[in-house]
């Protein structure tokens, strides 16, 4: 059972009873929430659409539970449109995927220029995971900016060799809270610490057909969630409360330019198939994408939604996650003018 839920909260939020669910999908015919339980999908058409935004509630449904979208829309890339229900979408608003994103070909979302991929992409692509919507307490340092020093670290790079980190907790979140890392930054004088990419990215074609994965993690898929193969949302929570507990603020490097869905010829895994022609500046009537940013696509920030929904990612980041500051990746290329 679906009732009619509220659209004034984007993402997945629970509430006395169950869970509302609210999707911006200006351009598609038909929403359908995907629910997976014990490996089988369920699927469950959106009832309501309130201007641009579709909405439902699901009775009784709690946090953990996993679900996706498929949305059904024209396949008119000559007008910027690229729907295909046959791909599971992850949620803009995800809190957190159930595993890491590495491309198959079943993500691809078009067959060729003139007609889209009906592979079935479930398999292959992660859930999203409902969570608590919680704003938290935190107690961040409050070093003066003259006296900052910011240490800029990458938190597979600064835990993965430390002979004193536990093995288990090397390369994750948890690592980078340990007492033998702490003990580094804190001699270094280090009071912030600026931290690469650590939203869920996406391991790029080119990298998996050589047998690699994607490092730096400049290839955001669900830029509310953190990356699955450094830990949980609490791990990085815990992450945040150990580095403030040192004096050491927390900023991020955050990537709002582009997506790692790439140009066409890309994997749809989210934005593409919820609203191309709204999330992405396009050139050519919408058949390409504009490319300031060198990586096959830009983001559409004039678009009063995705402005909101990157004003909502930092807010979530500050207030339910602990972060102090923010670096912007490709700044200069987040307004078209």
């Amino acid at each position: 059972m679906i009732l009619a839920g509220d659209p004034c909260r984007p993402g997945a939020t629970p509430v006395a009873g169950g869970v509302n669910f609210a999707l911006f999908a200006a351009h598609a015919e038909k929403v359908e929430l995907c629910l997976f339980r014990d490996g089988l999908e369920e699927r469950i058409e959106l009832p309501e659409r309130s201007g641009e935004i579709w909405h439902g509630f699901v009775p009784g449904l709690e946090t953990g539970a996993e679900y996706g979208y498929r949305i059904s829309g024209p396949w008119a890339p000559e007008m910027g449109h690229r729907y295909n229900a046959a791909k599971l979408l992850i949620d803009p608003y995800a809190r957190e995927l159930t595993a890491p994103l590495r491309w198959d070909p079943l993500m691809q979302g078009g067959g060729g220029p003139m007609r889209p991929d009906r592979r079935d992409s479930a398999p292959v692509m992660p859930r999203s995971r409902v969570c608590a919507v919680e704003k938290l307490l935190w107690n961040s340092p409050a070093t003066p900016w003259p006296e900052t020093v910011i240490y800029e670290a990458h938190v597979k790079g600064l835990t993965m060799l430390h002979p004193d980190v536990p093995p288990a907790l090397r390369g994750t979140f948890r690592g980078l809270a340990t007492e033998p890392v702490l003990a580094h930054l804190r001699a270094l004088g280090v009071t912030a610490i600026e931290l690469l990419p650590v939203c869920a990215f996406i391991d790029d074609r080119f990298l998996v057909e050589k047998g690699l994965r994607n490092y730096w993690g400049y290839q955001p898929a669900a830029v509310f969630a953190p990356e699955p193969r450094y830990g949980t949302r609490e791990d990085f929570r815990a992450m945040v409360r150990a580095l403030h507990a040192a004096g050491i603020a927390v900023l991020l490097d955050v990537v709002f330019n582009h997506s790692g869905e790439g140009d066409g010829a890309g994997p749809t895994l989210s934005l593409r198939g919820v609203d191309n022609a709204a999330f992405y500046r396009l050139a050519e009537g919408g058949r390409a994408y504009v490319n300031d940013t060198g990586t096959g696509n830009t983001l559409n920030l004039s678009h009063p939604f995705v402005l909101r929904m990157v004003m909502d990612c930092l807010r979530h980041w500050v207030e339910e996650m602990g972060v102090d500051g923010f670096r912007f990746d490709l700044a200069a290329t987040l307004s078209p003018t």
